[in-house]
């Protein structure tokens, strides 16, 4: 009886034993087998697809932007988000149907299954930074006590790389027809080469080229595929419109650090700035300060604080908001749009203030010549010169005091008169300035400070109008 018992669990113990190692097996047979279902014995992936009598193997190529951010024009870059597909054919491998589901012509491989397979190597030729995935996301813990300029220092260093476009995080497809499907997301910091000679409407026109890293033209030939570049429907910009259709372009680009001709794939994008921020926050406002400046003219010379304070404010007010507009663009060394805006504006007040810095030394010159030189002194001595008068007239203070004229004889023909024991004093030089006249159909005095006050009420705003109806054309003329 015990020996039954002894050879049941005996046998059982046994099948047991033989069941799992029958099921390893299969199993062990099963995950070996699915990848020699696609690749052959032979398939090397370091070694590109076999092509039509030499010809490179096409790589299609297609980009969906997600998001076009943080154009920023201090560093002359901006960040885009994107998905990107490639698609080639791989004419090696061995696919059979029960790897699709019913009704499926394509199926999704693992990136480690990715991982043994050709790829190309396109990269973004002029990006700054770029990665897959998420964005970046900044060790805090270890910036805690860092400055902001350190800060960024550090992000970029811990995140700067080659912008590859091969990452195990991405989507690989195979067709029936053997031609792989590759997808990815990405995010990237694009360099662009960006011109301001007509800020603040400018337009910035940034490529992002493509381009194979390692195999040449002859190796390699990217293409765009008929979707092309797409963008969100959603896509909106704070200060930017993006100008479509997008430019295309393939070609061939000589790279001497490689020593070759590389297929390359570039796409323009066109940045139009929104002019409607400026008016307001620009325009507008320096317009209305120099209108404000022209108030001065109709203030008179009695109102002098006031008239020096209005054109000094209006002055320093254009100063402080200039200053801020600059602030926002890097300093070039070409003159730009708005610093024409800004030197017209500028200038227009200015002339105001030296306009009346004119005006009143005018006043100051007719009120001289009203109240200190009296207007008997000429008549008097011509009087005295022609032998009509025996007296000189001295006036000192306003008083008049006649004192007899002594001929003290000197060469012939020249009598001397002496006043108070001297010859007398000359009369002053009048200002060769005429700063009042006559009128000769009204008989009414014209004082030269205020008509240059009148006419200056109708020449500044004619100016200033003449200056921006010149502007705005030749801008909007260049800008388009």
């Amino acid at each position: 009886m015990l020996d039954r018992y002894m050879n049941f669990f005996f046998s059982f113990g046994f099948g047991v034993i033989l069941m799992w190692l029958t099921e390893s097996s299969e199993a062990h047979v099963n995950y070996t087998a699915k990848p020699r279902v696609v690749l052959p014995p032979n398939y090397v992936k370091e070694i590109r697809p076999p092509s039509k009598k030499g010809s490179p193997v096409t790589v299609d190529f297609s980009i969906f932007v997600v998001d076009i951010n943080s154009i920023n024009v201090e560093d002359m870059d901006f960040r885009v988000d994107m998905f990107i597909h490639q698609r080639w054919l791989e004419s090696r491998l061995e696919i059979s149907d029960d790897i699709f589901e019913e009704g499926d012509d394509y199926v999704t491989l693992l990136p480690e299954f990715f991982d043994n397979l050709w790829q190309p190597d396109p990269y973004f030729l002029n990006s700054k930074i770029a990665g897959f995935g998420s964005p970046f996301i900044e060790q805090t813990s270890l910036l805690r006590h860092k400055t902001d300029k350190e800060k960024k220092n550090f992000h970029l260093k811990k995140t700067l790389k080659i912008a590859t476009l091969t990452h195990k995080f991405t989507s690989v497809t195979l067709y029936k027809n053997k031609t792989v499907r590759y997808a990815a997301r990405m995010h990237a910091i694009i360099a662009c080469q960006m011109e301001f000679q007509l800020y603040p409407m400018d337009i910035q026109v940034c490529p992002i080229y493509i381009e194979s890293f390692s195999s040449n033209n002859k190796k390699v030939k990217l293409r765009w595929s008929d979707s092309g570049v797409t963008l969100n429907p959603e896509l909106k910009l704070l200060q930017y419109n993006l100008g479509q259709p997008l430019e295309l372009e393939e070609s061939d680009g000589y790279m001497p650090e490689k020593v070759g001709n590389f297929s390359r794939l570039t796409v323009y994008f066109r940045f139009e700035r929104q002019i409607g921020h400026h008016l307001i926050q620009t325009f507008a406002p320096s317009s209305l300060v120099v209108m404000l400046s022209w108030f001065s003219f109709w203030l008179g010379l009695d109102a002098i604080p006031g008239r020096v304070t209005l054109l000094v404010t209006c002055m320093l007010t254009l100063v402080t908001m200039f200053t801020g507009l600059r602030a926002d663009i890097p300093p070039v060394a070409y003159v730009k749009a708005l610093d024409l805006w800004m030197a017209g504006c500028m200038v227009s007040v200015f002339a105001a203030l030296a306009e009346f810095v004119v005006v009143k030394v005018l006043d100051v010159q007719y009120q001289y010549q009203v109240n200190k030189v009296p207007k008997t002194l000429p008549m008097r001595l011509s009087n005295m010169e022609k032998g009509q008068c025996a007296t000189v007239a001295s006036w000192e203070g306003g008083a008049v005091r006649s004192r007899k004229a002594t001929q003290t004889p000197t060469t012939p023909g020249q009598t001397s008169l002496q006043g108070n024991g001297g010859p007398p004093k000359p009369a002053r030089r009048q200002s060769l300035l005429s700063v009042a006249w006559t009128d000769d159909t009204t008989g009414v005095e014209k004082i030269m400070w205020r008509e240059i006050d009148k006419v200056s009420r109708a020449v500044f705003p004619i100016l200033f109008f003449v200056f921006v109806l010149l502007y705005w054309p030749i801008l909007l003329m260049k800008s388009s």
